[in-house]
This record gives C-alpha cells, sequence and structure tokens, in this order.
C-alpha cells in the first residue's frame, strides 16, 4: 500500500460554502420579501402621509396611515369611515371622515353637527378645535358622501367643496404605520 504524503491528503475544507450558503438563502428570502411588498404595494394598499392639521386629534401633520388601494364601495360605507379621494377642490389626494351619506340631510348649527334634524355624537373631534360655526343644510346626493375633518376649525372639506362623488373614492385607511401606536 502506497504511503500518503502531505501534498496527497485532502484539505478540510473551509466553512466558507457553509457561509456563502446562509447568504444565498438571507438574499432569496429578502428578494422574496421585497417583491411580496411590491406586489401589495401596487395592488392592494399604499402608505399616505398626512399633510395638514385637517384631522386632528385622530391623525396629525406627518402621521402615516396604511389606505386600501381598493375604492370603497359608497354601499358600504358608514358614518365614521375614514376614506381617502381626489378632493374636488384640486384633485389633490385627501383623507378626511364619512358624515353623511346619499340621501341624508346635514348642517352645522352652533358647532354641533347634526344629520337628518339629529344631534351626531363625535368622539373623535376635539370640543376645543370647534367653534360657534353654523353652515346651511347640505342634502347628499346619491352615489355621493359628505366628509368632514375632526379639525372642525382648520379642515377644507364638504362644508366648502360639496359632497365626494363616488368615482373621486380611492380608498378607506385602515391602520396607523406611524407614529407606532398611533
Amino acid at each position: 500500500m502506497p504511503e500518503l504524503t502531505q501534498s496527497d491528503t485532502p484539505t478540510p475544507r473551509a466553512p466558507v460554502p457553509a457561509a456563502r450558503a446562509r447568504v444565498l438563502v438571507y438574499a432569496v428570502v429578502l428578494a422574496v420579501v421585497l417583491g411580496a411588498v411590491v406586489i401589495v404595494r401596487a395592488t392592494l394598499v399604499v402608505p399616505v402621509r398626512i399633510d395638514s392639521a385637517s384631522m386632528d386629534p385622530t391623525y396629525g401633520e406627518g402621521d402615516v396611515v396604511l389606505v386600501s388601494r381598493r375604492p370603497p364601495d359608497v354601499d358600504d360605507l358608514t358614518r365614521g369611515d375614514l376614506v381617502v379621494f381626489r378632493s374636488p377642490e384640486d384633485g389633490t389626494r385627501a383623507i378626511k371622515r364619512v358624515i353623511a351619506l346619499g340621501g341624508q340631510d346635514v348642517v352645522v348649527l352652533d358647532g354641533v353637527l347634526f344629520v337628518d334634524a339629529e344631534p351626531v355624537d363625535e368622539p373623535y373631534v376635539d370640543p376645543e378645535l370647534v367653534d360657534g360655526y353654523y353652515s346651511r343644510t347640505f342634502t347628499v346626493p346619491d352615489e355621493s358622501v359628505f366628509v368632514m375633518g375632526d379639525n372642525r376649525g382648520n379642515s377644507v372639506d364638504s362644508r366648502d367643496y360639496g359632497s365626494v362623488h363616488a368615482s373621486d373614492l380611492l380608498g378607506r385607511t385602515l391602520l396607523t404605520l406611524w407614529p407606532p401606536g398611533g
């Protein structure tokens, strides 16, 4: 039997291939996660940054909310829902609270919201931000919603530009992304 010399002895493999395999697995997982995020964002949801104080105290300027990309059906909306839409005023994206639906009458008397002659309990509105505002009575057309910001003294909304038609609805808010726990 021939004797093995040092040059004939196989050298043990370094752990580099295991490290490479781990890096490859991490890269594949990262690519799959990023691909899923891109697909979800392109088809299901989109983050939206709040760019004004009109929704205080619910959302502050700079907060980020997750919004569905599927426009809501007007028949599925209820008073209090938060929707994103193309503003009839200038076409920009806006977020407001649904106050009334098609066929309902809306009026604000001495800062109190009435829908169909009934006062509306609005726990999301800070009473400190509501003044003695009065409005004319609005009748919401079918296939439309009447929207208002929670910061009633600092919101351009349906009191200014009228109802929002269903074709201008872009999505419904799902949750707050920023600040955490918001």
